[in-house]
């Protein structure tokens, strides 16, 4: 395999609709249903459609609500589905962010099943009790979600 140019060095770059850039974008944005090749215009869409979908779900989510990875592939989707094509699939690719290694994707599936029947099971809906408490439970979904 020839990988001069290749970013990836010796190792296949990823593939598949999730590793897509837009054309023109100099491979700084991901294809995207809107074909928009700034990257400054995608952070901003992105943005918005965030607060958006934020607003949304403060009125939906209910003290009595119970986070399932269906109702979290919900969100990303209503958050970014009229961006892009694959939001609220798992994803198929694998990613990195500077050192950061996501996991492989093909445990995405089974690490969201087991993120939803312990984590997400034992610590939503969220319950009452001391800030030190309440703050430790929050930042231990945040820690398992990302």
């Amino acid at each position: 395999m020839n990988t001069k140019g290749n970013k990836f060095g010796r190792y296949a770059a990823p593939t598949g609709a999730e590793a897509e850039v837009e054309p023109g974008s100099r491979g700084r944005v991901l294809r995207n249903l809107k074909g928009i090749t700034r990257k400054s215009a995608m952070d901003k869409l992105e943005f918005e459609a965030l607060v958006r979908v934020q607003e949304k779900y403060l009125n939906l989510i209910e003290p009595t609500t119970f986070f399932t990875a269906k109702l979290i592939r919900t969100m990303h989707r209503d958050w970014l589905g009229k961006i892009y094509g694959w939001a609220g699939k798992y994803r198929t690719v694998e990613m990195t962010k500077g050192e950061f290694t996501w996991p492989p994707a093909y445990l995405v599936e089974q690490n969201m099943g087991i993120f939803e029947s312990t984590i997400l099971k034992n610590k939503t809906p969220c319950q009452p009790g001391t800030i030190a408490r309440i703050a430790f439970d929050i930042a231990e979904v945040h820690a398992e979600f990302f």
